[in-house]
């Protein structure tokens, strides 16, 4: 078995050969069912997406809170139904983990738990609190100690110390310290409590299942056990869930929303409903502008699959260019060996894709990708595509030039490793070894959904944060 020093370095290698963001952490709550810890372990599936390193689920039978938690997938820790036995109850939170570099350990796995003089309660977040290091130093010169190195631990460290007296008050009192993006999930022995910052970085939503209310950072996670969307947990609304029913308490306001247009353009699922709307609509109209903006003279358009499928579509729709199905991918993934010389680290993107050879071959192709962070996987893709045959490659970016890392719960490269905050466009191309290079514009991007544009963090595209940031909080391991 690897131990946890030379797993933070597997990790940390296996994300220098990853040519995404990775989000961090999706959390699931649900309150008044039988079996809640099944209930939690279907929808943290349907939110594997959104962090793969840990999982854990917190269950209450209204007198204990009973944590089982480990490294890697949701299958992983609970790989039968004997793993969750003990797990009884009528209320339970989960938590999927996506961790920053060198973080990877179980201390930082979710739910965490404590016990202190008031009650004990679990806690799932999603998100990174911005002034987290600032916040951990005067605690610990204030006697905490802390048992993670996570910036999640902070809301239960300030809870603990408010002189409120009621639980709600308690946690708004901590949670108004905080500056950056959070979503929280809090289980107490009798009551989930949801929480969204005032800014709404992250999407949170609320359901109902038959007599049971359910939480989760996505939609899809309702569909998949059956639970029926109600609306977003609102930006700053603490949300209390008990047998009483439903009380919300609010934050105060800031002065403008800043919900990450990222989760529309790479992270959300496409079938689930963030930020009050169908992420495969917004993802289709990107497609559809990105054709309008960046036209090409080609034969077919394929997709980098999977998360730019519905983007390829889009841009199928309005060119009226044939999509088709140019590159597979193999969904049997998991995370490989550190590969030792670059020959073989050029193996990377072969494990993950292999082109459709007959569908490529003598034909102009648009191949239409999500988004671009270090070109890197870009510039392998290309080259796979015209060894096997394709006559022009013309790449299209539904999504700007990312110049700027995300501070608010996205693990993304420095900014001097952004290709678009180092690289012209036409740099850019000449690198990717495309015949033509076109991204969606910012303006274009932003005109795509209901909401104003105002509503949005635009942060990694265009380099204006909406909160004070604190560069030096990575030390800290995120949600």
């Amino acid at each position: 078995m690897m131990d946890q020093n030379n797993q933070s370095r597997t990790s940390v290698e296996s994300r220098k050969n990853f040519d995404k963001p990775a989000c961090e952490c999706g959390v699931f709550g649900i309150f008044g069912h039988r079996k809640p810890a099944e209930m939690t372990y279907f929808g943290l599936y349907s939110l594997q997406h959104r962090g793969q390193e840990a999982a854990g689920i917190a269950v209450s039978n209204g007198e204990e809170i009973t944590v089982r938690k480990g490294m890697g997938e949701i299958a992983d820790v609970f790989p039968d139904r004997e793993s969750l036995q003990g797990l009884s109850g009528f209320a339970a939170i989960g938590h999927n983990r996506y961790s920053t570099t060198g973080s990877s350990s179980l201390n930082n796995a979710q739910p965490l738990l404590m016990r202190f003089k008031y009650r004990h309660m679990a806690a799932g977040h999603n998100g990174n609190i911005t002034n987290a290091g600032e916040l951990k130093t005067q605690l610990e010169k204030d006697g905490a100690i802390f048992t993670s190195s996570s910036d999640s631990e902070l809301v239960l460290h300030l809870y603990a110390r408010s002189k409120k007296r009621d639980t709600i008050s308690r946690l708004a009192d901590a949670m108004s310290h905080f500056v950056g993006a959070f979503c929280f999930v809090i289980l107490t022995p009798d009551e989930l409590i949801a929480a969204r910052d005032p800014w709404g970085f992250r999407p949170l939503s609320l359901g109902k299942l038959n007599g049971s209310w359910v939480v989760a950072s996505e939609t899809c996670a309702f569909d998949i056990i059956g639970a029926r969307y109600i609306r977003d947990v609102e930006p700053g609304e603490i949300l209390s869930i008990s047998k009483k029913g439903l009380a919300s308490s609010f934050l105060p306001k800031r002065d403008r929303l800043a919900h990450c247009v990222f989760e529309f353009v790479y992270f959300a699922r496409p079938d689930s409903m963030i930020f009050g709307e169908n992420v495969d609509k917004v993802r289709r109209r990107l497609g559809k502008q990105l054709a309008i903006e960046q036209p090409a003279l080609a034969d077919i358009v394929i997709s980098v699959p999977d998360s730019s499928n519905t983007a390829a579509m889009g841009y199928s729709e309005e060119s009226g260019i044939k999509l088709e199905v140019g590159l597979i991918r193999n969904h049997y993934v998991g995370r490989t060996f550190i590969l030792p010389d670059q020959k073989l680290r050029d193996l990377d993107v072969k494990i993950k894709f292999n082109p459709v050879r007959g569908v490529l071959r003598g034909k102009r192709v648009v191949m239409v990708d999500d988004s671009i962070v270090r070109g890197t996987t870009a510039k392998k893709l290309v080259r796979m595509i015209r060894a096997a045959g394709a006559r022009e490659v013309h790449f299209r970016v539904a999504s700007p030039p990312i110049i700027s890392p995300c501070f608010y719960g996205i693990d993304m490269p420095t900014k001097g490793e952004l290709i678009g905050s180092t690289r012209t466009v036409e740099k850019i191309r000449a690198y990717l070894g495309v015949d033509s290079l076109g991204y969606l514009s910012l303006d274009g991007m932003l005109s795509l959904s209901s909401h104003p544009k105002g509503a949005f963090c635009t942060a990694c595209f265009s380099g204006k944060y909406p909160t004070r940031i604190n560069r030096h909080s990575g030390k800290l391991a995120l949600g």
